[in-house]
């Protein structure tokens, strides 16, 4: 199992939009998710900064996100969640949600 953290900005007028899309995920949304091998998933909101926390349970990591972006029903979703977002300005190239290395972790 390997865990995942990451960051993403989002303005103070998406707010409430953001939090009312996910009380509520789409089920195929949900089981996409599972599909690809990503359980224990989180999102928590600190001010504009959204923290995003998975932990990744497959053998191949590419191909799950790669399946992940490939399904109908997910990039609808992204559509719909993707411009309430503000990338954090830091982030890598290729990213959307800036990846948070792991400085701490006990069992």
């Amino acid at each position: 199992m390997t865990r995942y953290a990451s960051v993403i900005g989002m303005k103070p007028e998406n707010r409430a939009e953001y939090e009312r899309l996910h009380a509520d995920v789409w089920p195929d949304i949900l089981a996409k998710i599972y599909e690809c091998n990503i359980r224990n998933y989180s999102i928590y909101r600190y001010g504009e900064l959204l923290f995003s926390y998975f932990e990744y349970i497959g053998s191949d990591f590419d191909a799950d996100m790669a399946l992940m972006a490939a399904d109908p029903m997910t990039q609808k979703w992204w559509d719909v969640c993707k411009p309430l977002q503000t990338p954090v300005a830091d982030r890598a190239d290729g990213e959307w949600w800036a990846a948070i290395p792991e400085v701490f972790h006990v069992d």
